[in-house]
């Protein structure tokens, strides 16, 4: 079986598209997490954000400020969240980025209640291993 968000890029399977571009498109999610939950897809298949081009990876985003403004009108809120591989919660193996409006006492809190405890901070030793050399 292909990939489920390429057929719904390419207009195979249906979908509630909100918006599209020629790279990327936005649609509702079909087993929401809120009201207004949104996915943000590149077209081409690509599994992970450094899977994109520069083009693609700026089109992508685009689409999600585009999309995240239009669903501005259901909450005010949103959380924009990318998990980048299987380890990171990723379930599709298709690059996306998910929208969920998100409102005060909905019971999802902020990014660090998904974590039992605060990692050991060492902050030199992650910049020794991720370098600090200017970007391309």
């Amino acid at each position: 079986m292909g990939c489920a968000f390429c057929g719904i890029a390419s207009g195979d399977v249906p979908a509630r598209v909100l918006a599209g571009t020629r790279l990327s498109v936005s649609f509702l999610d079909a087993s929401p997490l809120a009201r207004g939950h949104a996915l943000v897809i590149p077209r081409a298949h690509r599994r992970l954000i450094q899977d994109l081009g520069p083009e693609e990876c700026a089109d992508l985003f685009w689409l999600v400020r585009e999309t995240a403004s239009r669903l501005e009108a259901l909450s005010g809120s949103a959380l924009v969240a990318v998990h980048n591989g299987p380890g990171a919660g990723q379930e599709v193996p298709h690059e996306h980025v998910h929208l969920v409006p998100r409102a005060a006492g909905d019971g999802a809190g902020p990014i660090h209640s998904m974590f039992r405890a605060p990692a050991e901070a060492d902050l030199d030793g992650v910049l020794g291993l991720v370098g600090k050399e200017p970007l391309p």
